[in-house]
């Protein structure tokens, strides 16, 4: 038992995590330029679809406050008609997104922080509910390092400040396995089938489905590690004791309640099944949708060295993107030498906890449990050839149960060295040891720490095709009228010329503090629709009506183009010629271009 004073120390150190969690999240939250993705969010959970974008004419950069305004009167059925046709995700994110903005409204101030603050929250709330997983599963000290490790976890941050539906699916995922563990508990420990923690287990994985689909990979590896774990449990290397010998004779000799068991089991599984119906013929609809062409076919080895990095950047991230050779070199050293040492620590660890039988099955469970989701991930990528592991993100499927894994495993490293010291009476010699193994711990927080100062500040888990470098290398002469054309193929091109365009506005009105105010309306932007050919776009150019403006600079961004397909003249606005600036093309995941014209 604690005594008081530990008591107080263990909820000291637990609220401290909490409130380190929010600082680091809510820390430069608006800093990063939203994406595309974030776009996607915003435009659903607004009540909005993409008929309230204009599209084939010109507008004013200051007509984004109308795109991006609160849509009222908008109900969850409407909002997922909108995802349905127009989208690959479920609607719940959206439906719960819509009812908390129209709490902020007006959010024409601090719009990104708004749209960002419930990823935020939710992420917070991970940190209480991996807490209560591994005490639960483990013990107190693991519970409290659990919740310190997801604090200062890079991954976990940058994915709390991401305005999309990743850190309520984890906050799900931890609650489904939270339920997965007591139920397990009420089963092996006590042989006895508790009704609430199955219903609770039941309604977490239809919310968690609706919110991601990719909360399928979590309820079907949760089922078959429930399956894996009660034949497991059968085999003679698990009989470790007289006692243990008794209770599993007693349990698998006992047919009425394994009966019951299995039927519960099925009953629950087929629950959350029938549960998905209503968005079942959806679901299938949005498997065949052209919007996940962008997953690249895996190559080789590419999935297992992708899995790699992404459990690194989970514990340590340095600044690796768009450095110079030597900085990403040096960086990327570190990172690899940090996650090799944690790696083998966390490694003994295990191997300890499995050694204990009062955390054989948690620890069985969760590695069993991460195994089977990489699995999963692997077939989709080897077997249906889309290789979702070239986007970390999409390891928060796993996240919860590798997060109080290595807290568990460094938890257990330094118990069984101070049970060591206590059986040697701990000598002096003995005790520079444990405090070594603290030591490790706070080492361990500090690098997350670190790690997540660079997250924050934009020098790790940069946002996907660069917004603000794209705006600032339109925007490099701020006295020419400037122009940029999306020549977009799909709807998801349209959001990625929208988070062009926001991050545009804001280098604008940077550029303008102070300065002459009429200059702002000088800088435009318009989607035009490729699909017909590259060419058309430049027709559409041709025909618009003039401008009382001299020179333009002319920036066309291409999705699907390469810099040979731009060709070297081009008209614009009926009066103005266009010449290419071949010193001016970038590419960064797609090609944009400089064109200057003239009158």
């Amino acid at each position: 038992m604690m005594t008081n004073r530990k008591l107080n120390l263990h909820y000291l150190g637990l609220t401290f995590s909490i409130f380190l969690a929010i600082f680091l999240r809510f820390w430069n939250l608006q800093l990063k330029p939203l994406w595309m993705d974030e776009v996607i969010t915003a435009i659903f959970s607004l009540g909005k679809n993409y008929s309230f974008i204009p599209l084939d004419v010109v507008f004013p950069l200051e007509n984004l406050q109308n795109i991006f305004s609160y849509q009222s009167g908008v109900t969850c059925s409407t909002i997922a008609q909108n995802i349905a046709s127009e989208s690959t995700h479920p609607p719940l994110f959206f439906c719960g997104m819509y009812k908390v903005l129209g709490w902020m409204t007006p959010l024409t101030q601090n719009f990104i922080n708004k749209l960002r603050s419930p990823a935020v929250w939710f992420g917070v709330a991970l940190v209480v509910v991996v807490y209560f997983l591994n005490r639960l599963a483990f013990s107190r000290k693991a519970g409290l390092m659990g919740a310190a490790f997801v604090a200062v976890s890079p991954f976990a941050v940058y994915l709390s400040q991401e305005a999309r539906h990743y850190t309520l699916p984890m906050l799900m995922i931890s609650l489904s396995l939270l339920a997965l563990i007591q139920i397990q508990q009420d089963i092996f420990h006590r042989q006895k089938i508790i009704v609430w923690p199955w219903l609770t287990w039941i309604v977490i994985h239809i919310i968690s489905i609706y919110i991601h689909y990719f909360c399928i990979f979590n309820f079907v590896a949760q089922v078959a590690t429930f399956l894996l774990l009660i034949c497991l449990f059968c085999l003679p290397r698990n009989i470790q004791s007289a006692e243990n010998y008794q209770f599993l004779k007693k349990f698998y000799g006992n047919k009425i309640f394994l009966t019951k068991l299995f039927t519960t089991l099925i009953l629950s599984s087929s629950a959350v099944l029938i549960g998905l119906i209503p968005w079942f013929g959806v679901m299938q609809n949005h498997l065949n949708r052209s919007e996940t062409s962008w997953l690249p076919t895996p190559q080789h080895i590419e999935p297992l060295y992708h899995t790699l990095i992404s459990w690194v950047v989970m514990v340590i991230m340095l600044p690796v993107e768009q450095q110079s050779i030597v900085i990403t070199i040096i960086c990327g050293l570190l990172m690899l030498l940090f996650a090799g040492y944690l790696g083998w620590k966390v490694f003994k660890g295990i191997k300890l906890l499995l050694q204990e039988p009062k955390t054989y099955l948690a620890t069985l469970t969760f590695l069993t449990f991460t195994t089977l989701v990489l699995l999963e991930i692997f077939v989709i990528s080897y077997i249906l050839g889309k290789d979702i592991t070239v986007a970390p993100r999409y390891n928060f499927i796993y996240y919860p149960s590798f997060s109080a894994l290595i807290a568990a495993g460094l938890i257990s490293n330094i118990n069984n060295n101070s049970s060591n010291a206590s059986q040697q009476h701990t000598s002096s010699a003995d005790t520079p040891k444990v405090a070594q193994k603290h030591r490790q711990l706070i080492i361990v927080l500090l690098v997350g720490f670190i790690s997540c100062i660079f997250v924050v500040n934009n020098l790790g888990f940069q946002k996907p095709y660069l917004p603000q470098q794209v705006a600032q290398n339109i925007y490099q002469e701020p006295n020419i009228p400037v122009m940029a054309v999306m020549a977009y193929r799909n709807y998801q091109d349209v959001a990625l010329g929208l988070s062009f365009a926001l991050a545009l506005e804001t280098e604008v009105k940077h550029f303008n503090v102070n300065k002459i105010p009429e200059k702002s309306n000088l800088s435009n932007f318009a989607f035009f629709n490729q699909s017909s050919g590259f060419e058309s776009v430049f027709k559409k150019l041709a025909k618009l009506p003039n401008q009382n403006i001299a020179q333009l600079n002319l920036w066309i961004i291409a999705p699907g183009r390469l810099k040979r397909d731009y060709p070297e003249l081009i008209t614009t606005y009926q009066s103005l010629s266009c010449k290419i600036d071949r010193n001016q093309h970038y590419r960064i995941g797609i090609p944009y271009q400089l064109y200057r014209c003239q009158k």
